[in-house]
């Protein structure tokens, strides 16, 4: 086994939701005060600007790869000062500028009332067609996240903060016992199903009672996690399971970083040997471009890339079955990730994408089923973690 990081036992107490505090400090109530009074400077400035003629804008912080930098230091991406400005007054960006407001008002009503909604519930409940016209307010819920995530950057508050969560996508089995929303969580006894990660994993929703774990493995998707949690592999190495369900949810990427943070478990990523396996692992690592001013609190700059390799596919005598063709946009991706300004400097991980384009092939975890049916949590992972062999 590779050495780990151990960790002792630790105990925290459950308290009342609106007494807690988060890792700031801060209690819900004065976090809640401090959103609110965001919300309101940004609508005061609409309605100054409306009541001296001139024409109401909101400035959005730009979420593109054009205005996000990696910080050397800090392993993580990190947002710029661009933004672009959003005017009621001009046809192209009326829409968007309306449905700022209309959002930023349905927070404010959530958190005033201290009621949570779902990113579904948030674009219903602002879904209607406007009054004299034929045209509605959201074509579909895409319309809407995004305007929220607008809405985090600009007013600089996370989507907890507005009262808004994701639906579930995330399971977690293994040696820690937690309190999730006051209710004791054995994730040691969940059975075939796992601890359902929720999409609130803050410190006020969750805290850590007793971990004897010694490490995390995360796996990109349920199938395979079932697997390791059939296998009993948390059990026989002493660890947590998680999977995210392909690209994990912010929930569990925040659960991620506070148990490497917070207990000091290392994260080993055992991913699918392609494009879309190499962006998992880098979001989880530095961060989302597109929500880089959450990488502070989201990103795991320690977090290791335990597998699929593209070496794999010789080194372990793997059948031309498993092999699935590279397309035209893999290979493009592929050479964009590796042009990342995070990946261009480590010769491994230069290495190992010209290895991928050389084989002219991706391979799921799932392929090492060819060997046996628990080949990947008898052999391939041990292997792997007593070699210390992963990519960085």
């Amino acid at each position: 086994m590779a050495k780990v990081k151990t960790t002792g036992v630790r105990t925290t107490g459950a308290k009342k939701p609106r007494t807690r505090k988060d890792g700031s400090g801060r209690s819900d109530a004065a976090k809640a005060t401090a959103t609110l009074k965001r919300i309101d400077t940004v609508a005061q400035a609409v309605v100054k600007t409306s009541m001296a003629g001139r024409d109401p804008f909101v400035d959005i912080p730009t979420r593109s790869l054009s205005n996000t930098s990696y910080n050397k230091t800090k392993r993580i991406l990190e947002m710029g000062s661009a933004s672009q400005r959003r005017n009621l007054f001009n046809l192209g960006q009326a829409k968007k500028f309306m449905q700022t407001m209309l959002l930023a008002k349905g927070c404010k009503d959530l958190i005033e009332r201290g009621k949570t909604a779902s990113l579904r519930g948030m674009f219903y409940a602002g879904l209607h067609t406007i009054e004299g016209t034929k045209e509605k307010t959201f074509e579909d819920q895409s319309e809407s996240d995004s305007i929220l995530e607008d809405l985090e950057v600009t007013l600089e508050s996370l989507r907890e903060e507005l009262h808004v969560y994701a639906d579930k996508r995330g399971d977690m089995v293994g040696n820690i016992t937690l309190i999730d929303n006051g209710d004791e969580i054995d994730c040691r006894r969940m059975g075939s199903g796992g601890y359902g990660i929720p999409s609130i994993t803050e410190p006020r929703v969750i805290q850590f009672k007793k971990c004897e774990a010694k490490f995390v493995l995360h796996v990109e998707k349920n199938t395979v996690w079932q697997r390791f949690n059939e296998d009993k592999f948390w059990k026989k190495h002493n660890c947590i399971l998680t999977h995210g369900n392909g690209q994990p949810p912010r929930g569990v990427r925040r659960l991620l970083q506070r148990l490497n943070g917070e207990l000091g478990l290392p994260i080993y990523c055992l991913l699918d040997c392609d494009p879309w396996g190499h962006y998992i692992y880098s979001v989880i690592k530095q961060g989302s471009i597109s929500l880089a001013f959450e990488s502070r609190r989201m990103a795991v700059p320690d977090a290791k890339f335990l597998g699929i390799r593209a070496m794999d596919y010789d080194r372990y005598k793997l059948s031309d079955d498993v092999q699935i063709a590279l397309t035209d946009r893999d290979r493009t991706r592929a050479k964009q990730i590796a042009e990342y300004p995070w990946f261009a400097d480590k010769k491994p991980w230069q290495k190992e994408i010209r290895t991928l384009l050389g084989n002219g092939f991706k391979m799921e975890v799932e392929s090492l089923i060819t060997k046996d049916i628990s080949y990947v949590t008898e052999v391939y992972v041990p292997d792997r973690l007593k070699a210390q062999d992963w990519l960085d």
